[in-house]
This record gives C-alpha cells, sequence and structure tokens, in this order.
C-alpha cells in the first residue's frame, strides 16, 4: 500500500495535530487544563511544507474543530460527576425551607384567610417570596423599602394584615419602624410578625455556616418582654402570639409530630424556632350604631324589664327579640312589648325555626343592621344597665370582642349553682390554654363584637364545625384565631327573679369539654382541616 501523499488530507491533519502540541497553535484549540505535550518529532522538508499550508488555511477560515469538541465533553461530563453532591444538598436545603415555609404558612392563613388581603412589608433581599406565595389570602402584595405605603385609615369593616417576615431581626431601630407604620393604619389593621428565637441565636449561626441558610446573620433578637415594651411605647400591643417550627426536617412525619406536639409541652414549647407575632394598632373608634340581640324561651315576666332597664348608649341601637318555642306565652309578650314601646327604641321580633341559644344568636345577628353586634340573656341575671361599659370598653379601643366575666365579684344569692361555678373556672382555664389568650370567663352570655367580624366568624365556623350549644365558644374560639383582642368586663351576676335556666350541665358540659378537645388540636397543635381551593378567597 503506498504512503499518503504530503497533500493529502490525512496528512495536513497529522502535521496539524502535531504542530499544535509545540507551537502557539495549541492554545487556541485546546483549553490548558486539557493539553497534554507530545514529544517533539523532527521536520522534513515535506513537514514545512504541509504547516505552511495549514497556516495559510487558518489564516482564510479553515475551520479545525475535531479535537475541540472531543476535549469540551470531557470537559463536561467531568463538571457533571464534580455538582452532582453540590446539587444534591441543594435538594435538601429546598425540600427544608420549602416545609419550614409551608408549616408557617399554615399557621399565618389561620388568620389571613378571613381577611381581605395581605400586605408583605420590606422584604429582604434574600427573600424570594416564597412564603408570600404559600400563604392563603384573597389579595397579596409586596411593598418594598423605597415604595409608599398606602393609606388604609379609611378601612372600617375590611381586614388588611401586613406581613413582616423576619425584618425586625435585622434592624436596629423597631420602635421608628413602627411608629412610621402607625400613622398608615386602622383600627382594623393587624401586623404579623416573624421572629428568631433570641435564645437560639446560636442555631441561626450554625445554619449560616453550613449553608443550610443564606443571606447576613440576624442581628437583633427579641425577647417577647422585649416586644411588648417596644410595641406599647409605639402605639401596638400583642394580640396573638403562637410559637412554631420545633424540627425543619419532615422526616417521613416525625417532624412534623415534633411540631405538633412540642407547644404543649411546659418550658420546652419556648425552644421553637420562631414565632408568629400578631400586634394591633392602638385606635379609638367613632361611636357606632349598636343591635342587641335577646334570646328568650320561657322568659315571659323579664321581657318589659329588659326594656325598662335598657340603658341610653348614645347612639343608634335596636332591639331584636328572638323568641324559640315557648310555653308560657313569652312570643305573646314581646309582640306587646313591641307595640308599647316603639316610640323609645326601634324593635323587632323573630320566632326561631330551630333550637338552642345559639341558633337563636345566629338567627338574631343576621337581622342586625347596626355595626356592633351585643348579647343580653332575657333572664337579665347580667345587667342590662351594664350594657353602656361594654359599648364605652369597644369606643375607647381597648378592644374588638367584649366579653363579660361573672367570677369576679360576688354572685346574688343562688345566682350558679357550686357545679356550674367549678365548670366555668375549668373551661375558662382551658381555654385559655388552649387560644393562648387570658380569659376570666367563658360562658358569660353578654358579648359585644362588629358585624364585619361575625361575618368572618360564620366563615371560620364552616371550616372548624358546628356543635357549639350556647354559642359562647364559636365566637370566642375565631376572635382569638382572627387576631382580635378579647377584653373581660366584670359584672355582677345576680339570681334569677322570673323563670327557670334552660342549661343541662352534664349533657352541655360533654358538649363543651368535646369542643374544647377538638380546638386543641385544630388551633393549640394546627391539626387544621384542609379546604378546598375554591373557598380560600371566601370571606363571610
Amino acid at each position: 500500500m503506498s504512503p499518503p501523499s504530503i497533500d493529502s488530507p490525512q496528512t495536513a491533519r497529522f502535521l496539524f495535530i502535531s504542530l499544535h502540541r509545540t507551537s502557539s497553535l495549541g492554545p487556541l484549540i485546546n483549553s490548558p487544563r486539557t493539553l497534554r505535550v507530545a514529544p517533539p518529532r523532527p521536520f522534513t522538508c515535506s513537514t514545512l511544507r504541509s504547516a505552511m499550508k495549514l497556516r495559510t488555511d487558518l489564516k482564510h477560515g479553515t475551520n479545525f474543530e475535531m479535537a475541540q469538541t472531543t476535549q469540551t465533553q470531557r470537559e463536561m461530563e467531568t463538571e457533571r460527576v464534580e455538582n452532582k453532591p453540590q446539587a444534591a444538598a441543594q435538594a435538601v436545603v429546598f425540600r427544608w425551607r420549602e416545609y419550614v415555609n409551608a408549616f408557617l404558612a399554615a399557621e399565618i392563613s389561620s388568620l389571613t384567610r378571613y381577611y381581605d388581603r395581605v400586605i408583605q412589608w420590606l422584604p429582604r433581599e434574600d427573600d424570594k417570596g416564597a412564603l408570600l406565595a404559600a400563604v392563603a389570602a384573597p389579595r397579596k402584595e409586596t411593598i418594598g423599602k423605597d415604595e409608599p405605603f398606602p393609606d388604609l385609615t379609611h378601612e372600617r369593616d375590611k381586614r388588611t394584615a401586613i406581613l413582616i417576615n423576619g425584618t425586625f431581626n435585622y434592624d436596629f431601630d423597631i420602635q421608628a419602624l413602627l411608629i412610621h407604620l402607625k400613622t398608615k393604619l386602622s383600627r382594623t389593621s393587624r401586623l404579623v410578625v416573624l421572629l428568631y428565637n433570641p435564645y437560639l441565636r446560636w442555631a441561626y449561626y450554625l445554619a449560616t455556616r453550613l449553608g443550610i441558610r443564606k443571606g447576613e446573620l440576624p442581628s437583633t433578637f427579641v425577647t417577647r418582654v422585649d416586644l411588648q415594651n417596644i410595641a406599647k411605647v409605639a402605639g401596638f400591643e400583642i394580640v396573638r402570639l403562637r410559637l412554631a417550627v420545633y424540627c425543619p426536617w419532615k422526616m417521613l412525619g416525625l417532624g412534623t409530630a415534633i411540631n405538633r406536639v412540642m407547644p404543649l409541652v411546659p418550658l420546652a414549647r419556648w425552644l421553637s424556632l420562631t414565632s408568629v407575632v400578631v400586634l394591633r394598632s392602638l385606635v379609638p373608634s367613632s361611636k357606632q350604631g349598636i343591635s342587641c340581640v335577646i334570646p328568650a324561651r320561657n322568659e315571659r315576666g323579664n321581657i318589659e324589664n329588659a326594656l325598662k332597664r335598657f340603658p341610653d348608649l348614645g347612639r343608634e341601637a335596636e332591639i331584636i327579640f328572638v323568641e324559640g318555642h315557648s310555653t308560657d306565652g313569652t312570643w305573646e309578650e314581646i309582640l306587646r312589648v313591641a307595640t308599647l314601646y316603639r316610640d323609645q327604641f326601634r324593635i323587632l321580633a323573630v320566632q326561631q325555626p330551630g333550637k338552642g341559644k345559639a341558633d337563636a344568636v345566629r338567627l338574631g345577628f343576621s337581622h342586625a343592621r347596626e355595626d356592633l353586634l351585643v348579647i343580653l340573656d332575657a333572664d337579665l341575671t347580667m345587667p342590662p344597665e351594664m350594657l353602656s361599659r361594654f359599648a364605652f370598653a369597644y369606643d375607647q379601643g381597648h378592644g374588638d370582642f367584649i366579653n363579660g366575666s361573672r367570677l369576679v365579684y360576688p354572685m346574688e344569692g343562688a345566682a350558679m349553682r357550686f357545679l356550674n361555678r367549678m365548670g366555668n373556672i375549668f373551661f375558662a382555664k382551658m381555654l385559655s390554654a388552649v387560644l393562648d389568650v387570658r380569659l376570666g370567663d367563658s360562658l358569660c352570655g353578654t358579648k359585644l363584637l362588629t358585624r364585619h367580624d361575625y361575618e368572618r366568624m360564620v366563615a371560620w365556623r364552616k371550616d372548624f364545625g358546628e356543635f357549639d350549644p350556647f354559642g359562647d365558644f364559636e365566637l370566642l374560639f375565631p376572635a382569638a384565631e382572627l387576631g382580635l383582642e378579647i377584653v373581660d368586663v366584670p359584672i355582677r351576676y345576680l339570681a334569677r327573679t322570673y323563670g327557670e335556666t334552660n342549661i343541662q350541665r352534664f349533657r352541655h358540659g360533654l358538649q363543651l369539654l368535646k369542643m374544647t378537645w377538638v380546638g386543641l388540636v385544630r388551633v393549640k397543635m394546627g391539626v387544621r382541616k384542609k379546604r378546598p381551593l375554591a373557598s380560600e378567597n371566601a370571606v363571610g
């Protein structure tokens, strides 16, 4: 077989590869990482002629890419092998963040899904909006550092939640931030603040060093007492504080179980990684009209006295009697006094198709036309004259949900039997622990709230369940969940002057115990029912 000619393509390719190993053409073709230097070969005339031809071809644009393609593929394969551990670590961190955000979003959504909108204020540079995206709310938006905050002072029956995700932990003047923000808020606005645990700052430092979390290390850690004092001098107060996330990994459900149970463990419950704090702005309001619902069953002898003793509240007032299957002529008495006192009061009388006080209250509230709603039991054991104290407490901004307390002052005669009193104390303590609020009396029939908040409570009740025989728990539970400030107003509990109590201590007590247990699981432990996506935007 004859050797190839000097001008053949095979010879040219061979000479080119030989030349680029020893000449300056090599770097143009291969990268330094894959350059292999071969031993020099002797030059002949034919070699020189081919080299000159190659240089001429290179000058005119002839392309030699075979060796380059082979080396690039090897580089890519090497990089893929080197990046596999890094990609696996990034996937673990992503799942960790996704789990923590989902857990925190569920806690925040227990409030925001019943609000009108959520505004995330001053997100940090490393905040990509994952938490806000996971929060359930009808409307969501973000406002950065250089963007003007909207004026919410005109909002009266709408609720806006302002989400502050860890920003306080990077700020040197939290009070100034709150004072600046307060001028833009209404009484119905709420701040939802995520804070890092000040006793676990070493954990955040370690997580940052290990690359589990990104961004700069938090600089400001505040305790609950610190935040209470800062909020107070800035014109705010804490209305709800929930501890969240003890284990940031799901671990086949074990981490989730730890996160559910730890809030119930004394002392150890304070070892959560984060806390979700709800603050409200202290803003008094102008006097609003009030609708007073009076459920009545076999209360004929108390109907007229309720009107005679009804105080002048200094505002528009309507009285709604709800009669429930009486056998003593209560309905006829209601119709009589409604005609007799029609010049003094705006009176509405309705008959209850269902049964029980809770059903009567719901029916009365559905007919109410004023902005404030209040309940007055027809047995008049709570003096009607004290209704003015409930209205005053609301007007001054002391609370959003005004709750009567019968357990402060001595009771008149046999107003409450011993077992009833023990049951009232027991349920007050239990609900205080379950809802993370301080309640002196959970079963006093007299309560004051706004109509727009009650509409949110109706939506909440559909998710939670309807099995409260008296209607007290189904108001207190959502009041705490919605971030309302609950304030007790002490009253003097009087003995009945007519009729008998409709309370069945043991049967109704078991129903309340069941509702307390359900509240412990769904509120305290956070095991809430999953809601269909179509209802996420429903408010009222």
